[in-house]
């Protein structure tokens, strides 16, 4: 197979020129191919292959210097993620919140002051899952099968369901 790779400036040149027929494919990360998938006019006549051949990952940013709030967004994440390991969702997190297992306790704020280090209170994390829910719930809501971009999880799985993310501990 031979091709001509052409470059452009913007994804939405990108766009304009795949809908136009000067090229019959484009390539950006998967986000963005599904974002601009959704931008056609018929985008179920449109498929993003299922094959990953880049590692771009994306996450949250903070500012330099800014280490307090740093340690917040990045221990905000961790507590989604192990959220969804445990099966605490936020549907069952107050039923949760009776738990005999120590690590939802501890997740919880039930048990423990992991928040304390960060100038948080004790149920930081169960207010995080109660209102928006944990990684998998937020991840399905925004990019996933209940968004209008219906992306697969794939490796943003947790690693006990195939995927990449795993989360220290709270303790």
């Amino acid at each position: 197979m031979t091709y001509k790779p052409v470059a452009f400036a913007t994804a939405d040149e990108a766009i304009e020129a795949y809908v136009s027929g000067r090229c019959d494919v484009y390539t950006a990360d998967a986000t963005g191919l599904y974002a601009g998938r959704m931008a056609l006019a018929d985008p179920d006549d449109n498929i993003v292959l299922p094959e990953i051949i880049s590692k771009e990952p994306l996450g949250p940013v903070v500012r330099q210097g800014d280490d307090r709030w740093f340690n917040i967004v990045k221990w905000v994440n961790f507590a989604m993620i192990n959220a969804e390991e445990l099966g605490v969702t936020s549907k069952n997190v107050d039923e949760k919140a009776t738990s005999e297992n120590p690590e939802i306790r501890r997740l919880l704020g039930f048990e423990g002051n992991f928040g304390e280090a960060m100038g948080l209170d004790p149920q930081w994390a169960y207010r995080i899952v109660k209102l928006v829910g944990n990684y998998g719930e937020i991840f399905d809501r925004n990019l996933g099968e209940g968004s209008p971009l219906k992306i697969k999880r794939g490796m943003n799985a947790v690693w006990s369901k195939g995927g990449l993310l795993y989360a220290p501990p709270i303790r």
